[in-house]
């Protein structure tokens, strides 16, 4: 979780949040959302987050939507993470359906 919350934020993304699933869900322990400001900041965080991912922990992360860049999915097993566009996010509103989890402001 750390190491996802610190290369999120070294790569500029926004309004990060972080959804404790712990008790609600058997799909994950976490699940973090944040926008990037473009396709091409969407992909390039999700890109470095995976790299990170596989140098620190030899871990090969799921990926989805990384070629579109509006909506990547990263499942590392235990953290779920999600980088919108903002219009993307905004449609979707993926924070509201998790609202009961616990939504927490990761900074």
């Amino acid at each position: 979780m750390d190491l996802v919350l610190t290369s999120l934020d070294d790569d500029k993304a926004e309004d990060i949040v972080t959804i404790d699933l712990r008790s609600k869900s058997a799909m994950a322990d976490h699940m973090v959302v944040a926008s990037g400001r473009s396709t091409r900041q969407v992909a390039a965080m999700a890109q470095k987050l995976m790299d990170r991912l596989k140098e620190t922990f030899r871990l090969t992360a799921r990926v989805e939507g990384k070629d579109t860049g509006d909506w990547v999915l990263i499942d590392t097993g235990d953290v779920v993470v999600h980088i919108f566009r903002p219009e993307v996010r905004e449609f979707y509103q993926l924070e509201k359906m998790w609202q009961d989890a616990g939504r927490v402001p990761a900074s």
